[in-house]
């Protein structure tokens, strides 16, 4: 069972969190699963960039972005070559190291 590490992040993760996930769960469910509140002000359907997530080790176990992935990763603050919406981007087999941003562009926030 693959592990996520998420780096420390002052309002998601203060002192960061690791969980075992199942492959086939996306990092934004992972997430939201083991008290990491990342935003997803779409309702992680892909159509915003509020779970915008950098993948700092293990991104290679990831299936490549879609099209469309990648148009909303181009709104993105802080955008990098490790850039990747959390709910599109499913867990494999490989351990993760990921990156909440400090900063999104969401205008309306959901809970939970």
């Amino acid at each position: 069972m693959p592990r996520i590490t998420v780096l420390p992040h002052s309002d998601h993760a203060p002192l960061g969190a690791s969980m075992r996930v199942d492959p086939g769960t996306s990092i934004c469910d992972a997430l939201l699963a083991n008290q990491v509140g990342i935003e997803h002000a779409c309702g992680k359907v892909g159509a915003c960039t509020s779970c915008h997530v950098i993948v700092r080790e293990g991104g290679s176990s990831l299936a490549p972005a879609s099209e469309k992935e990648e148009d909303m990763l181009d709104r993105a603050w802080g955008l990098e070559k490790r850039s990747r919406l959390s709910c599109q981007a499913i867990v494999a087999d490989a351990d993760l190291v990921v990156e909440i941003p400090r900063y999104s562009l969401n205008h309306a926030r959901e809970d939970g």
